[in-house]
This record gives C-alpha cells, sequence and structure tokens, in this order.
C-alpha cells in the first residue's frame, strides 16, 4: 500500500475522542432544526465515522460523502447547505442519508416492517401496506406474491399487465396476470385492454427490461400508478400458468 494514503485508526484514542465529539455535533445539528436520524444505525455510523475522519484530516467535519477539493465555494461542510435548503426539505433525507424529517423517518421504518412480512412470510399484509407497495417504482417477486394474495382477499386492486409476446405467454405467465400487452403492438393493444390511467398497474416482462420501458412510456402517457417488476418473470418465485 502507498506509503502517501492517510491511515486513520477507528480503535485510537484520538479518533475515539474526536468521533465523541462528532456524535454531539450530530446530536445537536437535529435538535437545532428538528431533524432525526436515519432509522439504519449503520447510515448514521458510517457518516459520523466519516465526519470524524475529515476533521482529523483536514480539520472541518466536511460532508464524506463528496470529494474534497480545496475550494471552500464547493466543498461541504456539516450541516451543508443543499441539504438544509433543497435536499431535507424536498425529499425528506439529506444526502448522506443521516439527517431525516421525522415523516421520513417513520416512513423508513414502515417501509423496513413491510419488507420483513412480505420476505419472511410473517403474517398477510394489511390494507395500508398494500398501497404502499403499489407506490413502489420497483417491486419484487415476494412483494408481488403478497399483493397477489391481498387482491384475491379483496384488499386491493390493481391490474398486472405482460408486455411480452404472445408466444412467451402461451410458455408460462403469471397466475393472476389480466392482460398481454406485446410490445410489438403496445399502443393498440394497450387501447383495447382499456386500462385506466388511475389504475394501479404492474408491468413485467422475462427479466424487466421491456416492462421497465413500457413504465417509462405509460407514465409519460399520463398512467400515474405503474410499477414494474424487477428482474422480471424469472426472478418470481409463485405461480406460473401455461397453455
Amino acid at each position: 500500500m502507498s506509503g502517501t494514503i492517510t491511515k486513520i485508526d477507528p480503535e485510537s484514542v484520538e479518533f475515539k475522542e474526536e468521533l465523541d465529539k462528532t456524535i454531539k455535533f450530530t446530536d445537536k445539528v437535529c435538535a437545532q432544526f428538528g431533524f432525526v436520524y436515519n432509522p439504519d444505525p449503520e447510515i448514521n455510523q458510517g457518516i459520523q465515522f466519516g465526519l470524524t475522519r475529515n476533521k482529523l484530516m483536514h480539520g472541518k467535519r466536511y460532508c464524506p460523502c463528496f470529494f474534497i477539493t480545496g475550494n471552500k465555494e464547493e466543498d461541504r461542510i456539516c450541516p451543508c447547505k443543499p441539504a438544509l435548503e433543497h435536499e431535507i426539505p424536498t425529499d425528506g433525507v439529506c444526502h448522506c442519508q443521516i439527517f431525516c424529517t421525522p415523516a421520513y423517518a417513520a416512513s423508513q421504518l414502515k417501509n423496513e416492517e413491510i419488507e420483513a412480512v412480505v420476505h419472511q412470510h410473517s403474517r398477510g399484509l394489511s390494507t395500508e401496506e398494500c398501497q404502499m407497495l403499489l407506490n413502489k417504482s420497483d417491486i419484487d417477486s415476494d412483494e408481488l406474491t403478497a399483493l397477489i394474495e391481498a387482491r384475491e382477499l379483496g384488499m386491493v386492486n390493481f391490474k398486472i399487465v405482460d408486455v411480452r409476446e404472445w408466444m412467451e405467454w402461451k410458455m408460462g405467465r403469471i397466475a393472476g396476470a389480466d392482460v398481454l400487452v406485446p410490445t410489438s403492438s403496445f399502443f393498440q393493444t394497450l387501447n383495447e385492454a382499456n386500462i385506466g390511467k388511475d389504475e394501479h398497474v404492474i408491468v413485467y416482462c422475462h427479466v424487466g427490461s421491456r416492462s421497465a420501458h413500457c413504465q417509462r412510456i405509460l407514465t409519460d402517457m399520463g398512467y400515474t400508478k405503474v410499477s414494474n417488476l424487477a428482474h422480471g418473470i424469472v426472478s418470481y418465485g409463485g405461480e406460473i400458468v401455461r397453455g
């Protein structure tokens, strides 16, 4: 390893003492601006370590997610102006993910709970959880399986749209798929499918590429609630219908 690389030992007394100061600093930022920490403690620790490292190396708590150029106008010192004026008010979270609005943090906790439910199959989804899943741009196999189960119980409504070709549809399709809208005749078939622009729609293809393209087209056409099955039918672990 090059001798020009600065090596800071996180187990050193110097680092630990500075880390304590950094934690007090980030606590103060939260209290001053009404922020809360990210629900993921690993994110918070990683950023606090980075701020501490930059303080020891550069004398200031520069944002660890950006390259330090030496230009005072460009380099971000925590809490940085873009985070305070744009990122957190707009997105609910700063670029580094450590500082969040209470609403964003609560939403993240809820999302983590839903992820645990659908992937560990510990219980069925609530109606609210179904709606949160349908609001995602990309869903995975377990999430779609859970949504189909909820739809069968009358808890939620959505349409599953297969955008592959007729031959692929016959070879095997997701049980519960509502309509085939092949990319080769997409616009004509879409018109015949009579899908409302405010309906929840989940599109899928073989590996997720064609459906992602169709998702963008539908969004541009004014469809407001379109999700894509990430990685397509090849990743789907639920029931497949053939013929």
